[in-house]
């Protein structure tokens, strides 16, 4: 803005001083002469360090722009040199004929350089008849008015009358030029070229008036005229710098223009060479109207723009067929895509009226179009979608269309079977109503509902999952009921689930989940919230009934949970035609002021873990001591991780009886705890805490190199028992216990070979991260080094005969409640005889765990059993009782003994075990 006032200062004070005759003709020679030369010369260097600038548009235009000022001020500096230095008339022709003369062509080529180029023959046919048409009608009614005297006139020299027509048809020449590409500029820069296409024309018309004998003859540097090329100079040296933005900006989005600009713009395009049709045909009159002769010169250009006129008709028709053509292709081809697509579009008026529905509508909607023309969009929108409907709809008209040009809206759409259907619509502006593009959506609703109710049910028993319940909680503790004390959460776990999984297979527990699920649904009120969390863990949501007696609540909510309990603990019918039975045990947890959902599931948890603990099959309810007794498991877990560094941790050995002699024929290595508070745990204590897997296989390198290293020195002196040691098949292949390492164990203590037996547990094939086949490549590794394998837990779960099958076992191990159930159960009794006969058909040897009791030595050693391990001969010892047992090396039998033939082994060789076939 001040750059633009500065310019208009300038001007003007030039204007101003050249209307008042700048106070002297000395003065007004001057500013005539240097005075536009250093305008002009101002002009050419703005355009060419313009010029110079990098990634510059249209770069030659400017270049020609800037010789074009030059070649200007050049002749007004020799000009001036006349008039103002020699104090002489200027000769004519003269050297600044010259310069003004070079003035024209490049401002026209530069002037083409702006221009758009046109992309076909046709079209830079047109522009060259465009040009014809305005330059030769304005050589017609310039050659009648001014030129005509101009070349005629009696004893003027050819070249003075050549020089004197030069200024005028250059200047037409740039004025055609100027006019038949002010329509046709490009959009880059569009401000720097409006104002260089100003100055440019601001100098032609200062040019003719300088041509019109009139001004010419009493004409001199100084006066008005001058102000005019002065002002012309200026504009073009402010062109490339005095836009608003800048000049590489690719032009404003069509969104941000005027909406008017361009229509105008292409009427005065076409409406040109009409016009210059009409100049010409003025020139023409002027002349009959004076009564003159018409002269050649005028007949022969209103020919040719006259024939010039026809061919650009002739031009224009062929290009308005060849549109209607195209227009009528497309015309076809948008119909045919809108009548053939799948999507209904309609278009309703600015009353809501529908005026067009396609063809598609009967397909879609079940309603034929002609029928849903002429009605109301609103009767056909459901009336709980409608008020938001019309919001959207009234949103999006308020908004400017540059800014949301479509909007989407799905509502439920009346079909003509009576149903409704889910639409969704873009939404677009027409002519102040609207276009719908719709296309059914239910299937795609429906998908999504029945993906959220997969998302938050469970896909077995479709209860709701644990982050369904969740949330219910969470609703219920801080909805309306907040401020109700009898809301309640139930935590249920099926005992014995894991038996009939075993026993029966997974299909049978699935069948088993579903039956307990739906008693589960059945048994709570209708308000409440039945959920499976995962496994044969199950919850229940009990919302209170605004009881404020805490023991009333309690009873309350005890019945509910005990009622439950008995419920699912009745007999199971399955499809196989087996009944099962399971407990449940259930931990109740009330929501109490400013509790949250996560602290209630979790006082929940607490509780039924505790019923568990309690002996099963009960209701529990929860107490701040069970979280106590959590923090000490942390604790306990906490302390765990130094006691081995801190040497808290003893090795203890149980011996392993020969059934038949009752001789000791191996020791099993057992860890205990004693904490720095002199509290001794068992490892089903501290395992229990030691949930971390890494401080787990810290712990069993720890057990293998201690029971090692005193088995090494028990040899030493003469007791050459093996020694048993339990790992898990997952961590035998952990790569921190190593083969090597092994080896190098039994190598550094010089243990004898088979005085190592390793118990394999939980060898469960389902477990990803055991492969049978590496195990059974590791375990056959091991039993090359004098290794013997001891298949422990066998009887329980899917994996112990699949184990047997493919791993190189020497010893079966029997479960624990096998052993537990042998005199009261005939049943496991024969389970157990049978188990006992695969393993001597095998060749192997047989230890039952758990022996406590006289009772079970009997009946396992009727069975084949060859040995046991349980208090019923000696529960754990240290080193100092277990070398004195060792030297007694017999515990009494009861019942009478049978006669061994020969010396027994105490536990048979690996090198003596077939291996089972594969």
């Amino acid at each position: 803005m001040l750059a633009q006032i500065g310019l208009g200062l300038v001007c003007g004070g030039y204007a101003t001083g050249a209307a008042l005759g700048w106070g002297s003709a000395r003065i007004a020679l001057f500013m005539g002469d240097f005075g536009l030369s250093a305008a002009a010369l101002a002009a050419a260097v703005s355009c060419f360090l313009y010029a110079r600038g990098r990634h510059r548009s249209f770069r030659p235009a400017w270049l020609l722009f800037a010789f074009s000022s030059f070649m200007a001020a050049a002749g007004n500096a020799v000009w001036g040199w006349y008039e103002v230095v020699l104090d002489q008339e200027v000769p004519s022709p003269s050297f600044a004929d010259l310069c003004f003369l070079l003035f024209a062509p490049p401002a026209i080529v530069g002037l083409l350089v702006l221009a758009k180029k046109p992309v076909t023959r046709a079209g830079w046919v047109c522009l060259a008849l465009d040009a014809w048409l305005i330059g030769g009608s304005l050589l017609t009614l310039s050659w009648s008015l001014a030129l005509a005297h101009t070349a005629y006139v009696p004893g003027e020299s050819v070249a003075r009358a050549a020089l004197s027509l030069a200024y005028p048809l250059l200047d037409i020449v740039l004025v055609s030029m100027v006019l038949a590409l002010h329509f046709r500029r490009s959009h880059v820069n569009r401000s720097a070229i409006n104002t260089a296409i100003a100055a440019l024309a601001l100098t032609v018309l200062c040019d003719a008036l300088f041509t019109s004998p009139l001004l010419r003859e009493h004409y001199s540097s100084g006066q008005l005229l001058d102000a005019g090329w002065f002002a012309g100079s200026l504009l073009l040296a402010y062109a490339p710098w005095g836009v608003r933005r800048p000049a590489d900006m690719p032009p404003a989005p069509r969104a941000a223009r005027q909406p008017h600009s361009r229509p105008l713009a292409g009427s005065l395009a076409a409406l040109t060479p009409y016009l210059a049709a009409a100049v010409c045909t003025l020139g023409i009159l002027y002349n009959v109207v004076e009564g003159r002769r018409v002269d050649r010169v005028v007949v022969l250009t209103g020919c040719t723009v006259v024939l010039a006129l026809v061919v650009r008709q002739g031009i224009m028709l062929l290009d308005n067929i060849a549109l209607t053509h195209e227009l009528a292709q497309k015309e076809n081809h948008f119909r045919s895509l809108v009548q053939g697509s799948s999507d209904v579009i309609m278009i309703a008026a600015p009353t809501g009226i529908l005026r067009y529905v396609s063809p598609a509508a009967s397909g879609v909607y079940g309603r034929e179009a002609e029928e849903l023309i002429g009605s109301e969009l609103a009767s056909l929108i459901h009336p709980e979608d409608l008020g938001a409907v019309v919001h959207e709809v009234r949103r999006f008209l308020a908004a400017p269309p540059s800014e949301e040009p479509t909007t989407r809206i799905e509502c439920r759409f009346r079909s003509g079977r009576g149903d409704w259907l889910n639409v969704e619509s873009t939404v677009n502006r027409h002519q102040g109503g609207l276009i719908f593009n719709s296309r059914d959506v239910t299937e795609r609703v429906r998908l999504q509902a029945q993906l959220r109710h997969n998302a938050e049910h469970d896909p077995l028993t479709d209860l709701p999952n644990r982050a369904l319940f969740t949330e219910r909680v969470r609703g219920a503790l801080s909805g309306r009921r907040s401020s109700d004390p009898g809301t309640a959460v139930l935590f249920i776990d099926l005992d014995g689930f894991k038996a009939v999984n075993d026993r029966l297979g997974h299909q049978a527990g699935d069948e088993l989940l579903v039956q307990a699920a739906r008693r589960l649904q059945d048994s709570v009120r209708a308000g409440d919230t039945a959920a499976r969390l995962g496994g044969d863990e199950f919850a229940a949501l009990i919302l209170g009934d605004g009881t404020r007696d805490q023991a009333d609540r309690e009873c309350r909510v005890h019945e509910i949970a005990d009622r439950l309990r008995v419920r699912l603990s009745q007999p199971y019918r399955l499809e196989s035609g087996n009944e099962v039975r399971v407990a449940a045990s259930i931990g109740v947890a009330f929501a109490e002021p400013g509790i949250g959902a996560g602290d209630l599931l979790r006082n929940a948890d607490l509780a039924m873990y505790r019923a568990k603990a309690g002996g099963k099959d009960r209701v529990e309810l929860y107490a701040p001591q069970m979280q106590a007794e959590v923090v000490r498991r942390t604790e306990l877990a906490a302390r765990l991780r130094t006691a081995l560094h801190d040497g808290e941790f003893a090795l203890l050995h149980q011996p392993v009886v020969d059934l038949t002699t009752g001789r000791i024929a191996a020791v099993a290595a057992q860890a205990r705890w004693r904490s720095a508070q002199g509290i001794l745990f068992t490892p089903a204590e501290f395992l229990r805490a030691a949930d971390d897997s890494e401080r787990t296989a810290e712990l069993g390198r720890w057990l293998l190199e201690e029971a090692v290293e005193q088995a090494a020195e028990r040899a030493g002196i003469g007791h050459r028992t093996p020694v048993a040691i339990r790992l898990s098949a997952r961590r035998l292949l952990d790569r921190s216990l190593p083969l090597g390492s092994v080896e190098s164990l039994l190598t550094r203590h010089g243990l004898p070979s088979g005085s190592l037996i390793i118990e394999l547990a939980d060898s469960d094939p389902r477990d990803p991260r055991v492969t049978f086949d590496e195990l059974e490549q590791r375990l056959a590794a091991l039993r090359r080094l004098g290794v013997r394998i001891a298949l422990d837990g066998f009887g329980s779960g899917h994996a112990a005969i699949n184990a047997l099958r493919r791993l190189p076992v020497d010893i079966l191990k029997l479960d624990r409640g096998l052993v537990e159930g042998i005199v009261e159960s005939a049943r496991l009794r024969k389970i157990t005889s049978g188990l006992l006969r695969i393993a001597g058909d095998l060749g192997m040897q047989s230890v039952a765990d758990g022996v406590d009791m006289p009772e079970q030595v009997l009946a396992l050693r009727s069975m084949g059993c060859t040995h046991g391990q349980g208090m019923a001969f000696s529960g754990p010892l240290d080193e100092y009782r277990l070398r004195r047992a060792l030297v007694r090396d017999e515990y009494p039998l009861p019942g009478p003994v049978p006669v061994s033939v020969g010396n027994r082994p105490p536990i048979r060789s690996n090198s003596e075990t077939p291996v089972p076939p594969t």
